[in-house]
């Protein structure tokens, strides 16, 4: 069976060295052991400590680990909002964040842009009763990023607010400055190259504090993953519930992986592959760019509008070629496709991507 090569916007392309660490785990016996086990302390801390090192992740800041990235919706508004979210709406994702919020019975604010649109500096006004601010800093239905200048306007405009970032197809990429972000998260299945099954959350003690201020008041912030819960567990490097022990174990191992390349070096092949896709998608009477705006357009996940032939049919010739594209988002699947860009797809593999488009 010939190889595939999955540019798919996740659960995406392994990294390279995941299949010798399934391995080692399976040798270690990684799926076996308890959570409780000083064996699984050390792979929670190993997890934690290349994290930090890969993502900047200063001290003032928590890490926890969660089912999903969808699961830290639901506990950001169970333990960080009374009433008032404020969601910046601009695709599927965010959109749903915000229903999430409905579904709690918060009064949820929004500001919203056409689908594949971004946003300005004119947006960033907000209320001043918004307990939390929702940004989705890459949409992944969409391909639009949230520019990294906006998330420090955000703090200083709504310095009661808490800034929380959605980073779940743009991690590893980003050099964000924690300084002026309360809470951001992610899943390991796309950027980081790993089997989905895992949630990544980062908070600091504002979050706490409003955790504790909705218990004592007699709120519900939920039960085994409230944030009270997963850090008194987190301070000896275990969780409350029984997690996925293999994908930490992963996680730890290919975050070690990443800070041996280095975490600019990642920036800079990412940034090179898609200014050759950007262009190619140009210059190809069979596709456009979706984000116009080229400060807005994502680089990790790049939504193109297909002209000539149908989605189904330009997957198809590129599936022929071994090669899986994503499809567009719900109703856009008959109009787009979508191309990850992560750190697990190599210069070689992408720039043949790249010439079978300009060669169409």
């Amino acid at each position: 069976m010939a190889l595939k090569y999955y540019f798919t916007h996740g659960p995406s392309e392994l990294y390279f060295t995941v299949p010798d660490h399934i391995k080692n785990a399976l040798n270690e016996k990684v799926g076996s052991i308890s959570h409780r086990s000083s064996q699984f302390q050390g792979y929670f801390k190993h997890a934690t400590k290349q994290l930090r090192l890969l993502l900047n992740i200063p001290e003032t800041h928590h890490i926890v680990f969660t089912n999903s990235a969808n699961e830290i919706w639901e506990r950001l508004l169970q333990n960080c909002v009374k009433e008032h979210s404020l969601h910046f709406v601009n695709g599927a994702f965010s959109k749903k964040f915000h229903e999430f919020a409905i579904q709690l019975r918060k009064s949820p604010q929004k500001v919203e842009v056409p689908f594949g649109e971004g946003f300005t500096e004119k947006h960033l006004e907000i209320p001043e009763n918004i307990e939390m601010v929702a940004v989705t800093q890459n949409e992944t239905s969409a391909g639009v990023s949230f520019p990294l200048e906006y998330l420090p306007i955000l703090r200083k405009n709504n310095p009661d607010a808490l800034i929380t970032v959605d980073a779940v197809s743009s991690v590893p990429y980003p050099n964000f400055d924690f300084s002026g972000i309360d809470s951001l998260y992610f899943s390991v299945q796309k950027g980081m190259g790993l089997p989905a099954g895992l949630g990544v959350w980062i908070l600091n003690n504002r979050c706490i504090e409003k955790a504790t201020q909705l218990e004592n008041e007699g709120l519900s912030i939920g039960t085994y993953h409230s944030i009270p819960s997963l850090l008194k567990q987190a301070a000896s490097f275990q969780t409350p519930a029984t997690p996925n022990v293999l994908g930490i174990y992963l996680l730890g191992k290919v975050a070690e992986d990443m800070n041996r390349r280095g975490a600019e070096v990642i920036r800079q092949e990412t940034n090179y592959k898609a200014a050759f896709m950007y262009q190619a998608l140009e210059n190809s009477p069979y596709f456009e760019p979706l984000v116009q705006e080229k400060q807005h357009r994502s680089k990790t996940v790049i939504v193109a509008k297909c002209l000539q032939k149908t989605p189904a049919e330009v997957l198809a010739y590129f599936a022929k070629k071994n090669m899986i594209l994503g499809s567009g988002y719900g109703s856009y699947k008959s109009e787009q496709i979508r191309i990850a860009n992560f750190p697990t797809h190599s210069k070689e593999s992408f720039l043949m991507l790249v010439d079978l488009i300009e060669g169409m």
